[in-house]
C-alpha cells in the first residue's frame, strides 16, 4: 500500500493522476451491482457507477463495519482497475491505521490501493474531487472526519460532478457525524451483524445491516443483511441467525 504523506500529497496527486489518465482505457459506465439478488432488484441492478455515494458509520463502533461495506462496494466498482482512498490523519488516531492483512481477508490486495493522507478536511476534500475526475481510477474512497464546515452541498456537488465526468465510482465514508444535506446519489447506514460460523466453528464473512437513508431515484428507505464474500468477491443474503443474539 502505497502511502503519500502531505503536505506534499496533492501536488503528488495531481502528477500521478495525470500520468494514469493518459494510460488509462475509456471510462466504465452503467451501474455497480451489489450481488446481492434482493438488493439489486430494488435498485433496479445496483448503484450509478459513475457518481457519488455516501457510507454513514451510525456510531465510531461502526466503522469498521461501515468502512468493510465501502471496501466491497469499491472493489465491485474498480474491477481491475486502481482504488485510491483519501484520508484525514485524524481518522487513524482515532480508529487505527489501515491494516494491511485486514484487506487482504477482505480480498483487496494493498498494493492496489493508491493511500493519500491529509492533515484537516479541506486537504481530504481537495485531493479527493482531484482523484474523482481522474478516468484511470475504478474507485475513489474519501474519508474525513466529523462534520467540517468544508463538506457541505457546494463540496458535495463538486465531487458528484467529478464523478459524473470520469464514471470513478466516488464514496464518501463518513462516522461521528449526522447525515447532512448532500448531492450524493446514494446514502447507506451501515452497521455489524453477527457473521454466519463456518465449518469447526471458524469466523464467517463480515456481515452488515445496510439501510438505505436516500435515493435521487425516489426509492423509500428500506434495509438488507448482506454479507461480504471475499471468494467471490460478491455481496449476499445475510441468513439472519436470532441465536446469536441469546448467548
Amino acid at each position: 500500500m502505497r502511502t503519500r504523506p502531505d503536505p506534499f500529497a496533492l501536488a503528488d496527486l495531481r502528477r500521478h493522476l495525470a500520468e494514469a489518465a493518459l494510460r488509462s482505457a475509456p471510462a466504465m459506465i452503467g451501474q455497480v451491482s451489489f450481488g446481492a439478488s434482493a438488493l439489486d432488484e430494488a435498485l433496479g441492478g445496483g448503484i450509478a457507477r459513475a457518481a457519488l455515494h455516501e457510507v454513514y458509520a451510525p456510531a465510531t463502533a461502526d466503522l469498521a463495519a461501515a468502512t468493510g461495506f465501502a471496501v466491497g462496494l469499491a472493489l465491485r466498482a474498480a474491477d481491475q482497475r486502481p482504488i485510491l482512498w483519501v484520508r484525514q490523519d485524524v481518522v487513524d488516531a482515532e480508529t487505527g491505521r489501515l491494516h494491511p492483512p485486514g484487506l487482504t481477508e477482505l480480498g483487496l490486495d494493498p498494493a492496489r490501493i493508491l493511500l493519500v493522507r491529509a492533515r484537516d478536511a479541506q486537504g481530504v476534500l481537495r485531493a479527493g474531487a482531484e482523484a474523482a475526475r481522474c478516468p484511470a481510477l475504478g474507485a475513489v474512497l474519501i474519508e474525513p472526519w466529523g462534520a467540517p464546515r468544508h463538506l457541505d452541498l457546494t463540496a458535495s456537488r463538486r465531487l458528484a460532478l467529478a464523478a459524473e465526468g470520469s464514471g470513478a465510482t466516488t464514496l464518501l465514508l463518513r462516522a461521528a457525524v449526522a447525515p447532512q444535506p448532500s448531492a450524493a446519489s446514494t446514502r447507506w447506514q451501515v452497521s455489524s451483524l453477527p457473521s454466519r460460523a463456518l465449518e469447526a466453528n471458524a469466523p464467517g464473512d463480515p456481515a452488515f445491516s445496510v439501510r438505505l437513508l436516500r435515493h435521487r431515484g425516489g426509492l423509500s428507505e428500506r434495509e438488507w443483511r448482506v454479507e461480504w464474500s471475499r471468494d467471490r468477491q460478491s455481496f449476499q443474503e445475510h441468513a439472519f441467525q436470532e441465536h446469536a443474539f441469546q448467548e
